[in-house]
């Protein structure tokens, strides 16, 4: 461990010592996830703009979040900061078998970085089955393809991996055009709700075909191998970048956008998209 790691930990457990910091004392793992998830993005954005100087500090904003949930963990007697990282270390080896050892001696090594994702996966799920019977006895739930996927992911990341997940014992469209074809359904499903003539109150059946809808969407980005959470982020991007060019064009033509009426704030949209 170096010196800077070892004062990282040693100014952690003083902002949570009894003469410490009074909000770093106050808080628990539930208060602090926020924040870990916010520095997660925060490290994300960094890394879309190409900022290394940012992204560096980002990183160390994240790396504190794992020091500060260690340090809770160790004053509660759960584990420390080298129990953490001892964890990553032996998953790391254990998932790289072709690396560091342990592959049966007619295993082939992943000839790519597909295979390699391919065995990582494969791995975890042993070790998921492994894992199953210590869960719990009697009326434990039986192990699922699905466990394992954390609830609190962003919805779009957790569809693509339930779907993966649901697709590696087969249930899976066999093209990504018989996906696209589950998107238009689902599409007509949400006009035919948004059109009344559902049992339910029409704002629940809409709720309901709309989640369909999005699923069904992420489904098939994850077929057609694209990431649906940077697409979107791209999407809300491009959006962003036109509306504001909207926005200025209105204002250089001494107009309030606002005060325009939808043909006219559309003729700005496609100005400005042909400008691109």
């Amino acid at each position: 461990m170096t010196a800077r790691v070892r004062e990282l930990l040693a100014i952690m457990e003083r902002l949570r010592g009894a003469d410490g910091c009074p909000w770093d004392r106050a808080q628990s793992f539930a208060s602090i996830a926020p924040y870990t998830i916010e520095e997660a993005y925060e490290v994300a954005d960094a890394i879309d703009r190409g900022d290394m100087p940012h992204l560096k500090d980002e990183l160390g904003d994240l790396l504190f979040q794992v020091v500060f949930h260690a340090q809770m963990a160790r004053e509660s007697g759960q584990f420390d900061f080298d129990a953490v990282a001892a964890a990553i270390c032996d998953k790391l080896k254990r998932r790289h078998p072709h690396v560091f050892g342990g592959a049966a001696p007619d295993s082939p090594a992943p000839a790519d970085a597909a295979a390699q994702l391919v065995s990582w996966e494969d791995i975890k799920a042993r070790e998921r089955a492994a894992a199953a019977p210590a869960a719990g006895a009697g009326a434990a739930p039986a192990p699922s393809a699905l466990d394992g996927v954390p609830a609190a992911l962003p919805a779009l990341l957790r569809a693509h991996k339930l779907s993966k997940r649901a697709a590696r014992v087969g249930f899976d469209f066999a093209h990504a055009r018989e996906t696209a074809d589950k998107v238009a359904e689902e599409l007509a499903e949400v006009r035919e709700a948004a059109g009344a003539g559902s049992g339910k109150p029409s704002s629940e059946a809409i709720f309901e075909e709309m989640g369909d809808l999005l699923f069904a969407a992420a489904n098939l980005a994850r077929k057609l191998e694209v990431d649906a959470e940077a697409a979107l982020r791209a999407a809300n991007g491009k959006f962003e970048r036109r509306f504001r060019g909207m926005e200025r064009l209105a204002s250089e033509r001494g107009a309030r956008f606002e005060d325009l009426d939808l043909a006219a704030q559309e003729a700005l949209w496609q100005e400005v998209k042909r400008g691109e």
